[in-house]
């Protein structure tokens, strides 16, 4: 199945996966195979329909969609792991899988399986791993799939944004990373940005002046610059310093940027900061609030006054989260005006770890609170981006040593 599926792939656009994985899924007994995708606020499950970007079953139907909250492919979507569906009276039963690149979650695969087959429940894991890797390989060039996952217009902005992000989430054996961002359609100045060089990670949040095509564009150019001087092997510093220059020669707005840029040492589980005028990153230890950690600010990045940050650091523990954030996650206001604050936010994580949920699905609930709080529209951006460390012996040590504590 795996090897005709790859074979196959080479010449393959996304309207034609769906028909080939459930061609090649049915001879090794998977049947029914049906291959749904999350849309970009992650609240529905958009079945991939095959018969193009708008199409439903027939010409003119909606999208067949599911949401993720309060169903049995939500569940597989949120737990990321598989669920036993709907039972049938000759043996075989729904079988429901996450599609996951890594540990960015793309939507779900559901097949129909003989309930007492083990082989065809790894086949089906199997399977879910192709296609997530065909999406994502064919996603970038299909303008199919990108409508598929939207559920409104974009604004300019907000494209340019999409289109430069990293994943939402990555995670190896030593490090998570994940990341969510509000308005999803209307996105203005807010974006992050990470990669790793060997041991180390590097990662910043990004919030510019302003809430429009032009913030858009000043957040990009500071990102664009981030990557090119850390490339060059500059320090945190050297890479403000080189922001600075971009958006003083680029940028005749007079737009500015705060930020925070980061890195983090796997080795050691040293975490080195600088902040240009932004919020402080949190950290999370054994299941507590631990620090804000202070330290003394630069002035915004492309203001030209040239006060820079001190470059701080500080010493991790295996299952620390650091979180970083933008100013619109802690004062979205309520109709009362009240604002979601920075304890509730820090309280929210805290949390949802203890309810033993993964970092995206943490965040995705987080956002939706966020959202709910506010009435459902967000009149600033909401970045957060939670970077967890699972120390030198890697995830396994890491949580061994949580529940121990």
């Amino acid at each position: 199945m795996l090897r005709e599926l790859v074979a196959e792939s080479h010449l393959m656009s996304m309207e034609q996966l769906p028909g080939a994985a459930a061609r090649h899924a049915a001879g090794v007994g998977l049947h029914d195979v049906l291959i749904y995708v999350s849309d970009l606020q992650q609240n529905v499950l958009r079945l991939l329909t095959g018969k193009g970007p708008d199409a439903g079953r027939d010409p003119g139907d909606e999208i067949p969609e599911l949401k993720i909250a309060g169903t049995v492919a939500g569940r597989a979507f949120q737990t990321m792991a598989p669920v036993v569906g709907q039972t049938f009276g000759d043996g075989t039963c729904q079988y429901w899988l996450p599609v996951l690149d890594g540990s960015e979650r793309l939507g779900v695969v559901r097949t129909t399986i003989r309930r007492d087959d083990p082989q065809a429940r790894d086949d089906a894991e199997y399977l879910a791993g192709m296609v997530a890797l065909i999406i994502v390989s064919k996603g970038p060039y299909s303008d199919s799939f990108s409508r598929l996952v939207r559920t409104r217009p974009m604004t300019v902005s907000a494209e340019m944004q999409w289109r430069l992000l990293p994943p939402l989430t990555f995670a190896n054996d030593q490090v998570v990373i994940s990341a969510a961002l509000e308005p999803a359609y209307n996105l203005g100045g807010d974006t992050f940005d990470y990669a790793l060089a060997g041991e180390t990670v590097h990662f910043g949040v990004f919030d510019a002046m302003g809430h429009d095509t032009t913030a858009g564009l000043t957040s990009s150019l500071a990102v664009a610059a981030f990557r090119k001087h850390r490339l060059q092997g500059a320090d945190l510093i050297g890479v403000g310093r080189g922001i600075e220059e971009v958006l003083a020669e680029q940028d005749s707005s007079g737009r500015f940027v705060t930020a925070v840029l980061a890195e983090l040492d796997l080795r050691s589980g040293v975490f080195s900061w600088a902040s240009y005028g932004h919020p402080p990153p949190v950290i999370i230890r054994k299941g507590r609030w631990v620090t804000s950690l202070e330290c003394r600010p630069g002035t915004p990045l492309g203001t030209g006054l040239g006060v820079e940050p001190a470059r701080c650091s500080e010493q991790l523990e295996p299952g620390d989260r650091i979180l970083l954030y933008t100013d619109g996650i802690v004062e979205a206001r309520d109709p009362g005006k009240r604002e979601f604050g920075l304890v509730r936010f820090v309280d929210f994580v805290i949390k949802r770890e203890a309810d033993g949920l993964a970092a995206p699905e943490t965040l995705r609930r987080l956002i939706h609170s966020i959202l709910t709080h506010h009435a459902g529209r967000l009149d600033d951006d909401a970045t957060v981006l939670l970077l967890e460390w699972y120390g030198w012996g890697g995830r396994q040590d890491a949580l061994e040593a949580i529940r121990q504590t």
